[in-house]
C-alpha cells in the first residue's frame, strides 16, 4: 500500500532512539469508561522519549481521551473510570501514593484553544514555578521566565512588554505563551491536544517549527486531525478508530505502507 509517495512525506526521519531508546510512557491493557460508554478498549502503546508521537483518527475515536489519561485529567470527570496500567518513566501514574499535582507538572498540557491566564505575560510563565517553588528569588524567576519564552520562540516578540496582558497577544502568540507556561516547570512530557486547530497557517507553521525544536528536550504527544501535520512533525504515529488503537509505528511506515486497511482508508480520505 503506497498511500503517500516518498516525495509527499516530509516528516522528520526516524532516529535510532525510536528502535533502541527508552519509552517515556507505557500503557498496557488500558480501558476507559464514561458511565456505560466504553471509550477506550484494551489499549497498549509505548511512547518514545524525546520524540513526537502523533495520535490520529476520526472524531470520537479515543485520541484525546487517552491523552488526558496521561496526566490524569480524566480524574475531574466523575463518571470516568480508567483501568489497566499507565507508567511514566516506569512509575504507575495511578498509584494511590502519587501526587497528582506533581504529575501534572511533570506532564504539561497545551489545549486546542489557547488559554492564557488573565495575567501579564510574565506572570503567565512565572505562575507554575512560583506554585512549585522552583526558584528562590526574583532574579532566578526572571531568568526562568526568559529561558521559557526563548524556548517557546516568543521572547523577541514580547521582551519589551512582559507586563502586558497575555490575552492581548495574537492567537499564535497566545499558544506559544501557553507552551512557555507548560515548559517553565520543567516537564518530562508535553501533551498537545489539537494545538493548531484554532490558528492560521502562518501561526501553525511557527508552532510546528517549535514542536520540532522542543522534541530535543521533551517527549511530545500530539493529537491532530491533520494528516499533513502528523507527517511533518512526528516520528511515531498511532491510529485510533472506535476506541481501539488499530495500528502504530514509525510515521513514515504508517503513511506510506500501513498494515491495516482501516488505516489506509483513513489516511486516503475514504472515511473520517
Amino acid at each position: 500500500m503506497n498511500v503517500l509517495s516518498q516525495t509527499e512525506f516530509s516528516g522528520p526521519t526516524m532516529g535510532i532512539g525510536m528502535a533502541d531508546g527508552e519509552s517515556a510512557v507505557t500503557a498496557r491493557g488500558v480501558d476507559v469508561y464514561y458511565g456505560d460508554k466504553h471509550a477506550i478498549k484494551n489499549l497498549s502503546v509505548d511512547i518514545p522519549a524525546k520524540a513526537v508521537t502523533a495520535f490520529i483518527g476520526p472524531s470520537g475515536c479515543g485520541k484525546s481521551t487517552f491523552l488526558r489519561c496521561v496526566n490524569r485529567m480524566n480524574d475531574t470527570i466523575p463518571i470516568c473510570r480508567v483501568t489497566g496500567d499507565i507508567k511514566l518513566d516506569g512509575r504507575d501514574i495511578y498509584d494511590p501514593t502519587l501526587d497528582v499535582v506533581q504529575l501534572r507538572a511533570q506532564v504539561g498540557m497545551v489545549f486546542q484553544k489557547p488559554n492564557p491566564f488573565p495575567k501579564s505575560i510574565f506572570d503567565n510563565v512565572a505562575y507554575g514555578p512560583k506554585i512549585h517553588g522552583l526558584t528562590s528569588n526574583k532574579t532566578e524567576l526572571a531568568e526562568l521566565v526568559e529561558k521559557s519564552l526563548r524556548r517557546a520562540s516568543l521572547w523577541e516578540e514580547v521582551k519589551d512588554r512582559l507586563d502586558a496582558s497575555g490575552t492581548g497577544l495574537s492567537g499564535g502568540q497566545q499558544q506559544r505563551l501557553c507552551i512557555a507556561r507548560a515548559i517553565a516547570v520543567s516537564p518530562d512530557v508535553i501533551l498537545m491536544d489539537e494545538p493548531c486547530s484554532a490558528l492560521d497557517p502562518i501561526a501553525t507553521a511557527k508552532i510546528e517549527e517549535l514542536i520540532d525544536e522542543l522534541r530535543q528536550n521533551y517527549t511530545i504527544i500530539i493529537v491532530t486531525h491533520s494528516m499533513q501535520q502528523a507527517a511533518r512533525v512526528s516520528q511515531k504515529t498511532a491510529f485510533f478508530h472506535l476506541g481501539t488503537l488499530v495500528e502504530e509505528g514509525p510515521t513514515k511506515t504508517i503513511f506510506t505502507n500501513p498494515h491495516d486497511k482501516r488505516t489506509q482508508d483513513y489516511i486516503t480520505g475514504r472515511f473520517g
